[in-house]
């Protein structure tokens, strides 16, 4: 086959352990699924309804790479958050299907807009334009499933320029992985190569250009990238 343009390249993430590398197909993400998290954003968790938004696999930074200040912004903030790969997919799936897809688990940044989110919602408008910019989505090499002991008690956390940003620990997500996939399965057809943002805890706050941060799934993935 030929093109009349160049294809892009296919965004990857590194895997720990291994030379491959793991192709990205789609980027999921879950609001509010922290309840100390929509409490300081002002909002409330509705257990029954699951929200969720998109970024385009092309927003992903990998490999450490810096992460360029977005334009049109003056208030960048993190969310630390434990990212899902998926190896397989489906769709209308129970939550103990969902659990089977899983490949492997890394942490990352849901780098948000967070004045265009305001204004968004201000008026009733999708949050596209403060979630799903350039570069939003630094994200760790990956750790295979087969490989990593998680529990409730695991630890996520974020630190900015040494100081403690946001930690919690994964037992007090509202919905769980198998539970998140399950619900993304009833709205799109899941499928090998998906990433799923699992939600933030309290604590986001504000980046600036200069910036180091260190994320971190303990024992499973770390992060570690700069703001320019």
């Amino acid at each position: 086959m030929t093109y009349a343009i160049a294809p892009p390249a296919l965004p990857s993430l590194p895997i720990i352990g291994s030379d491959q590398r793991f192709p990205i197909r789609r980027v999921f993400c879950i609001g509010r699924n922290y309840a100390e998290h929509a409490r300081e954003m002002g909002a409330s968790v509705d257990t029954a309804a699951p929200m969720f938004f998109c970024k385009p696999a092309d927003a992903v930074v990998s490999d450490g790479a810096d992460v360029p200040y977005p334009q049109a912004t003056s208030d960048l903030h993190h969310e630390v958050e434990m990212v899902v790969a998926l190896g397989a997919g489906g769709h209308d799936l129970t939550p103990e299907q969902g659990a089977l897809l899983v490949w492997g688990y890394g942490v990352g940044l849901d780098l948000t807009r967070r004045d265009l989110q305001a204004q968004a919602k201000s008026k009733g408008h999708p949050w596209d334009v403060a979630k799903a910019f350039d570069h939003s989505a630094p994200v760790s090499a990956l750790r295979p499933a087969g490989t990593a002991a998680l529990d409730a008690d695991s630890l996520l956390r974020l630190s900015v320029n040494g100081e403690l940003r946001q930690q919690t620990t994964l037992g007090e997500m509202v919905h769980g992985v198998p539970q998140i996939i399950a619900a993304l399965s009833k709205l799109f057809e899941l499928k090998a190569g998906d990433l799923i943002f699992t939600g933030t805890p309290a604590g986001v706050a504000a980046l600036q250009r200069g910036d180091r941060f260190h994320a971190e799934l303990a024992g499973i993935a770390e992060l570690d990238g700069r703001i320019v």
